[in-house]
């Protein structure tokens, strides 16, 4: 199993806090059934700065740490960067670091209760410099979930998003939970990551997510979730269905 999205590095944001703390969730990732972990340590989010060189050696030295404590955990470079203005001369500059660096997919987060009004025209000029943003934890924005249509657009204009496992199965509340389900329903996201910070409110939760997702939403969005993590990491182009609009009344309905 391959998880995309972990605060796993020790010391650098709101994730492992210390080294100790990583091989803990390095031991758990792997007793869940994970074998590849994208480490994904906050950028520009107006608290952490977590640049591509740094995060390179941050996850080169924790790799080395695993092999030596022989947990059976390979660690990939990624990053989980706030929508800003600068992100594309960033990009160029060597700053901005795609999933497990194949030049493809990006990690794109918005303030949790909004969407930046700038928001659309980024995602296409980052489209059109030959990148694909995947938009994360989209059921846990508050905007998104009072307007789901802005994601629809985003979708429909190429963008790819990410639940996380534990909205899938209700570690986040109910509102959440059912927001969730609606999306993986609609076609608005494409897979699903623990966005893992510690091993008590935030852990992994994988393997119960995606026995949910089986028996929610059947076998072949459980394949296509798993093969599109494949395909990120290799930086080939993921299962992408049709979106479909989500209906207030029936989104209201959905459990």
């Amino acid at each position: 199993m391959i998880d995309l999205h972990c605060h796993i590095l020790p010391d650098v944001d709101d994730g492992a806090s210390s080294v100790e703390m990583s091989l803990k969730m390095a031991r758990d990732a792997v007793s869940e059934g994970i074998h590849i972990i994208v480490a994904t340590p906050h950028h520009q989010n107006g608290r952490y700065l977590n640049e591509k060189k740094d995060i390179m050696h941050y996850v080169q030295k924790l790799n080395d740490l695993l092999k030596k404590e022989q947990i059976p955990l390979t660690l990939l470079p990624g990053q989980e960067t706030r929508l800003y203005g600068e992100i594309l001369d960033d990009y160029q500059n060597e700053k901005i670091l795609t999933l497990n660096d194949t030049g493809k997919y990006l990690f794109i987060e918005f303030p949790s209760r909004q969407v930046p009004y700038y928001a659309e025209r980024l995602l296409f000029d980052i489209q059109s410099k030959g990148l694909i943003p995947i938009i994360v934890h989209p059921e846990r924005n508050s905007r998104l979930l009072e307007e789901p249509d802005l994601l629809y657009k985003f979708i429909t204009n190429g963008a790819l998003a990410q639940v996380t496992a534990g909205s899938v199965t209700g570690h986040f509340g109910k509102k959440i939970k059912r927001f969730s389900h609606q999306l993986i329903q609609s076609n608005l996201v494409h897979f699903v990551s623990s966005d893992a910070h510690n091993l008590e409110g935030r852990s992994f939760r994988m393997r119960e997510a995606l026995e949910v997702i089986e028996s929610e939403h059947g076998q072949d969005t459980l394949y296509a979730f798993l093969e599109n993590a494949q395909d990120v990491i290799k930086g080939r182009m993921c299962y992408k269905e049709p979106p479909e609009v989500i209906r207030k009344k029936k989104f209201l309905g959905i459990f």
